[in-house]
């Protein structure tokens, strides 16, 4: 659906048009790209918000008249970007590379699991399996415990957070850890000043 707007300027002329017409936003839609998974659920937002426009320009295309979208089909996009859309935010926040990010690891991992992808009595059939199975991919992603570790020690050198997403019984050995690694690393630095006093 959206290749054949991409490909064709006849067409994007047309959703111009007609989202003047329907004083829709006057924008294209947007592409996937491969390495991003977050353009994914930017391009079906898009196309449901320019639905009635894109629905304007099939309908009088005999060639492309197949690509309208059916209610079932936007059924099923409404509940993938309803489960998704929430997720791009802190995907974004989470990729970046001009800060620190991994302390916000496992705060995150939790507020999906209590609330951005809790199943609510209200969801969908489609949007209640997409968000359990997100959840499951990221448990099973995370469970290992070297990972864990690696987590619980982020989180707990950040000052926003301490140890309060450690786990009750995870925070004897994380405390543990982190004094004996601080004083492996007082340690490093006192004898490096003193080789550089050495040398002077």
């Amino acid at each position: 659906l959206v290749s054949s707007f991409s490909y064709s300027w006849r067409r994007k002329r047309e959703l111009a048009q007609a989202q003047k017409e329907l004083k829709l936003p006057e924008r294209g839609l947007k592409t996937e790209c491969p390495t991003r998974w977050g353009s994914r659920q930017a391009m079906i937002a898009r196309v449901l918000e320019q639905q009635r426009a894109i629905s304007q320009v099939l309908s009088t295309d005999s060639k492309a008249r197949h690509l309208m979208p059916t209610w079932q089909d936007t059924d099923i996009l409404e509940a993938i970007n309803k489960s998704l859309r929430p997720l791009t935010e802190f995907t974004d926040a989470l990729s970046s590379e001009k800060y620190v990010s991994v302390s916000f690891a496992k705060p995150v991992l939790l507020l999906f699991s209590s609330s951005i992808l809790k199943v609510n009595d209200d969801d969908p059939g489609l949007t209640t399996t997409i968000k359990t199975k997100i959840l499951s991919y990221l448990d099973e992603k995370h469970k290992d415990p070297g990972t864990q570790e690696l987590l619980d020690m982020a989180s707990a050198l950040d000052p926003r957070f301490k140890l309060s997403y450690v786990s009750l019984d995870r925070v004897g050995p994380i405390q543990a850890r982190l004094t004996s690694e601080m004083a492996a690393s007082a340690s490093m630095v006192s004898n490096y000043c003193d080789y550089i006093q050495n040398l002077i």
